[in-house]
């Protein structure tokens, strides 16, 4: 009978086997803790965000710089005057019909109050900032993906954990079962073990449920669609935890306000100092100077091709005419126009607008300050949260090193003993219970010890380290059949 069950055992394995091998085919997405970082940075919405962000502060740099640089335009116009009140009044010299003018205009710029430099400055340090908090967004997205991938993988060990004691409890009903046949146990005792198996069945179901949930959260955050097979590739072991905690044991006196959240604030506050600058900069006088030239064309009628030409026509000798004057005359070609000018504007009064806009920028830079002031009461929190986090991770970590070592052989003993008969059955399951609360104590102990590690190094601005890659693959996705071991 033993031997049948162990072939039926085999065959059922191998064919689990060529089934997840089946399904890790070409279409299975190989994943490290590495690859979903960068792909969550490359890929994600609050990433995209980010990087969006600092293309509008270098566009805002670009138009600051901008107004302190020559200006250049080309014009072109044309005019048809149907009736002319001057040369009524005048004389048909100013009867000009059709006008057409081309110029090139250069501008620049003498003095405008400092306030070209000033929003450079404010524009300069505004996109200083945005980068720093895409740095901040990069590091805090970057331990909630690695939360989700180690989420998924501690939900995996809770699946083997409690199919393992599931396991357990199945042959323990099987064994009691041969010890009633051989009248040495009751139907009381099998009835018991029975129950004890079907209570054990729901917490496995529940751990697979959980594992699912952990694994779409983690395609969620890095963008795979929820359909598409995954095989997460890194693990998690106390060396690698032990030596992260060792990278951080140099910031204990870090306070974290070298955070780029915190050094992006201090910027926004120069930058709202500058903008009192800049409205105070419409109190005074603007000066520039242009340059102009071009040409106009004054024909008759139709459009002008040729160069302008104009003669004089001399008043007449005979008889002369004491109140003649000589009369221009133009062939309505192209003549060329330039000049050169100088332009001081100083507004004396715009209605208060000055005023109001420096009062504007007062109030935004007093804001600015208490948003300074609350980022650095928020980093200094975070960082004792993280502190008081490690160390509690720590205490459980060194607390549950070697109890899962001994609930293991407590668990032996229970089992040799009940086969013995010297134990009883209520022994052998409170040492199984206490066995799967270790191991899951355990594996719960390592993955917070280094999520609360990871989480310090972002409270503290710190690089955050990630654990090498350790192939191979230890759980698949799969749309099919859900999540399987693999």
């Amino acid at each position: 009978m033993v031997p049948l069950l162990r072939l039926a055992a085999l065959s059922s394995a191998a064919l689990l086997i060529a089934s997840h091998v089946r399904a890790q085919g070409s279409d299975s997405l190989a994943l490290s803790v590495q690859d979903a970082v960068a792909l969550a940075l490359r890929t994600g919405d609050e990433a995209r965000t980010a990087q969006a962000l600092i293309d509008v502060a270098d566009a805002q740099v670009t138009v600051a710089r901008a107004s302190a640089l020559p200006q250049i335009r080309i014009n072109s116009s044309y005019s048809h005057v149907y009736e002319n009140a001057r040369a009524q009044a005048v004389g048909q010299i100013f009867n000009q019909p059709n006008t057409y003018n081309s110029n090139a205009n250069i501008s620049q710029a003498l003095f405008q109050g400092g306030r070209e430099w000033a929003a450079l400055r404010v524009a300069s340090r505004t996109r200083a900032a945005a980068r720093l908090t895409a740095d901040e967004t990069r590091a805090r997205l970057s331990v909630e993906v690695q939360s989700a991938y180690f989420q998924a993988l501690f939900a995996d060990r809770l699946v083997e954990i409690r199919a393992a004691g599931f396991a357990l409890a199945e042959g323990r009903v099987r064994q009691i079962e041969q010890f009633q046949n051989a009248g040495r146990a009751a139907r009381y005792d099998v009835l018991r073990a029975r129950v004890e198996r079907a209570n054990l069945e729901p917490s496995v179901i529940q751990a697979r449920d959980d594992r699912e949930l952990a694994l779409l959260e983690l395609k969620r955050l890095v963008n795979i669609p929820a359909s598409q097979p995954l095989v997460l590739t890194t693990s998690l072991n106390s060396g690698t935890v032990i030596a992260m905690l060792t990278s951080l044991d140099g910031d204990s006196s870090a306070s974290g306000y070298d955070r780029p959240s915190v050094r992006a604030a201090e910027l926004l506050l120069q930058a709202r100092r500058g903008g009192i600058t800049i409205a105070r900069a419409d109190r005074l006088p603007a000066l520039s100077v242009f340059f102009q030239s071009g040409f106009q064309a004054f024909p008759l009628s139709g459009f002008p091709t040729n160069r302008g030409e104009a003669t004089t026509i001399p008043c007449p000798t005979d008889p002369p005419q004491p109140n003649c004057r000589p009369i221009s005359s133009q062939n309505g070609g192209w003549f060329q126009d330039r000049q050169i000018g100088v332009q001081l504007s100083w507004p004396l009064f715009d209605g208060f607008r000055t005023r109001g806009n420096i009062d504007l920028a007062k109030a935004q830079a007093r804001l600015a300050e208490v948003q300074l002031r609350e980022e650095r009461e928020a980093v200094a929190t975070e960082v004792a949260r993280a502190r008081a986090g490690v160390a509690r991770a720590k205490a459980l970590f060194a607390a549950q090193r070697e109890t899962s070592t001994e609930a293991d052989e407590a668990f032996r003993l229970a089992s040799l003993r009940f086969t013995r008969g010297l134990g009883t059955q209520l022994e052998t399951s409170d040492a199984q219970l206490a066995l799967l609360t270790s191991q899951t104590n355990e594996a719960r102990s390592v993955f917070d010890l280094y999520l609360a590690s990871a989480e310090l190094a972002r409270a503290l601005g710190r690089p955050i380290p990630l654990p090498p890659q350790t192939p191979p693959a230890r759980i698949t996705s799969s749309p099919g059949t859900g999540v399987q071991k693999n």
